[in-house]
């Protein structure tokens, strides 16, 4: 299977799948999920604005993840991971409360501090540069779906299958342009991969 140049290109090639609809908006998962949504709104049109979520780290090992948080929205937890290393949602509120800190300067960082576009009524089209275990995905799209947009649709250029078919039942509809059965990580989907600064963002939204 081929892989995606980088970014920009799966960005462009989600684009042509992703249907016609006017003026919608798009709302993109930093950091890598920016990089993909930039040439989206360059093809279909609409506004585009940074979603920032945040990850919730199990904390003597912060780099794997049981959890994520979405600005708007309450932590998700992967309830499975969970039970697997002995951990109730309430063994990790002091993680949760540093990442809603996080957020909240991520916000500050990327916006000015200022709120997202109203949602309410319209379609709203979230984009990330892919999907794993899901979680962050799904925190984010709870997190718009209490806003009650017309119509939800998660745009992304490859997940694990299993994960895609768990998103069906968070959105109207989720679009994917592959769904690898070798999945493993995100990265190996692309022949470049570099990870962004909050600097990179800054920059995308500068230039779109």
């Amino acid at each position: 299977m081929e892989l995606f140049a980088d970014r920009a290109e799966a960005g462009a090639l989600l684009a042509e799948r992703l249907p016609e609809v006017r003026d919608p908006v798009v709302l993109a998962l930093p950091r890598g999920g920016v990089a993909v949504a930039v040439p989206v709104v360059r093809r279909i049109g609409g506004e585009l604005e940074v979603l920032v979520t945040r990850k919730i780290g199990y904390p003597p090992a912060p780099e794997l993840g049981v959890g994520a948080i979405a600005e708007g929205g309450e932590p998700v937890f992967d309830l499975t991971m969970l039970d697997r290393l002995g951990l109730t949602p309430e063994a990790v509120a002091d993680v949760v409360e540093r990442e809603r800190r996080e957020l909240a300067r991520r916000v500050e960082t990327y916006r000015g501090g200022r709120p997202l576009p109203p949602l309410a009524g319209r379609e709203v089209i979230v984009v990330d540069d892919g999907l794993a275990t899901g979680v962050t995905a799904r925190a984010a799209l709870r997190a718009v779906a209490a806003a009650r947009p017309a119509r939800l649709t998660l745009a992304v250029p490859v997940g694990a299958q299993d994960t895609v078919r768990m998103m069906r039942s968070e959105a109207d509809e989720v679009v994917v342009l592959l769904t690898p059965a070798d999945f493993r990580a995100v990265g190996q989907w692309y022949a470049h991969f570099d990870q962004l600064t909050d600097e990179d963002v800054l920059d995308l939204l500068d230039r779109r």
